[in-house]
């Protein structure tokens, strides 16, 4: 049985919107052959999947996205 809170609007939009990034990273990445682009969404439509709230998800996210950024300031 599915746990309740998978149908609610607020988990559904947060999951919407952080897959669809994750999946523009990934397209990103594989077109532009780099690695952190792509690995960053590959674990954001992860944690789209795997994460029950929608508060969680987006924290984890927003951490995903922040570590890309410094990833690639530090030139990886």
């Amino acid at each position: 049985m599915l746990p309740a809170n998978l149908f609610h609007t607020d988990f559904l939009l947060s999951s919407l919107v952080w897959g669809s990034i994750g999946v523009g990273c990934v397209v990103y990445g594989k077109k532009q052959t780099e690695a952190v682009p792509l690995i960053g969404g590959l674990a954001m439509v992860a944690v789209s999947y795997f994460v029950p709230s929608a508060l969680w998800m987006s924290l984890v996210s927003l951490l995903l996205i922040g570590g890309m950024v410094a990833a690639k300031r530090q030139g990886y």
